[in-house]
This record gives structure tokens, sequence and C-alpha cells, in this order.
């Protein structure tokens, strides 16, 4: 498996990856908006995928902001077919040394354990399996959920712990400190 960053070529390839998730985040395949976020996060180099070499589609893509104190794990996806064999790891991994030194935290919105992808996505114990605790209930936006053109009800962070509520079907977020 190769993790690199995203070119141009692989946008059609996240498309791919969020046709096998939409049952859990919602219609993302058809939104403009969530295109234009992909295409965002390519031309500034804060998009990464895990190829394998001498196949087709990707195997995962991530999705990250490296602004500090506080980087943001967007949206990060593994192919049906390669779930659970390290893709999501591999690719948080190598987004970890993107985020400049220094005292700061990881965040990443994900399912709250009332939603019923929790269990089922295996996301929310991937990322405390990498050290993520739960921090509070992650405030919607003014549509209810994540800035627009991303999934919905995806956030974690990584950082010490922090009081933990979430409401019924409201993302929470994880924290982890950056070392």
């Amino acid at each position: 498996m190769i993790v690199r960053l995203a070119s141009e070529q692989d946008a059609n390839g996240f498309i791919v990856l969020a046709g096998q998730v939409e049952h859990w985040f919602g219609p993302m395949v058809d939104d403009p908006g969530f295109r234009a976020v992909i295409d965002k996060h390519i031309r500034q180099a804060t998009a990464l995928v895990a190829a394998a070499p001498g196949e087709t589609g990707l195997l995962g893509g991530l999705l990250f902001s490296a602004k500090s104190p506080t980087y943001h794990v967007q949206w990060l996806v593994v192919s049906e077919r390669a779930r659970r064999q390290g893709v999501g790891r591999a690719l948080m991994t190598e987004a970890t040394p993107r985020f400049p030194p220094g005292p700061a935290t990881v965040e990443v919105i994900t399912f709250g354990t009332d939603h019923p992808g929790a269990a089922a996505s295996g996301a929310r114990a991937f990322y405390e399996r990498l050290g993520f605790t739960a921090a509070e209930a992650a405030p919607p936006d003014p549509e209810g959920g994540l800035p627009p053109g991303l999934p919905q009800n995806h956030c974690l962070t990584e950082a010490p712990a922090l009081s933990y509520s979430a409401a019924a079907y409201y993302p929470d977020l994880l924290v982890a400190p950056v070392s």
C-alpha cells in the first residue's frame, strides 16, 4: 500500500469512496459542494490517499486541516474491500507529520454513541484505538451538521479528555495531543 498526497486524478476516487458510506452520512456523491471540498483539499495539499500498486481505485482517503494549534481530521474513509487492514491507520500515520510541531490538538468528529453508524462503521472504536478521547459534543452548524460540503455526523478529537456529553444523533468531539 502507498499513502501519498492526493492529486486531481484522485478526485473521482474520493467520490467512489463517498458512495460506499452515504448510508451513514447522507448524500455526497451528487453534491457539488462535497466535490468542491475535495478539490480544495487537493489544491491545498491537505488530502491524502491510500492505493495499492497495480490496482485500480483507492483504498482510502483523508481530508485534513493543518492550522495550529488545533488540527482537524475532516473526513477519513476506507473502501469496503480494505477495511480492518490498516488503511485508516496508515492514512493517520501519514497525516500526523504534516501537522507542524508544537503544543496542539488533533480533532475529529465521529458518530455519537447513540448513532446507528457508531458500531456498524467501526469509526469511533478506530479513533479511540489511536488514542482519541471523548470531548464535548460537537456543536452543529446552522444547518445542523458540519460545514457545508463535508459529511454529517462525523467528528472526534485527540487531546486531554474533556467533558463528554452527546445529544441523540449529534456528532461527538474527540481529542488527542500532538507531540
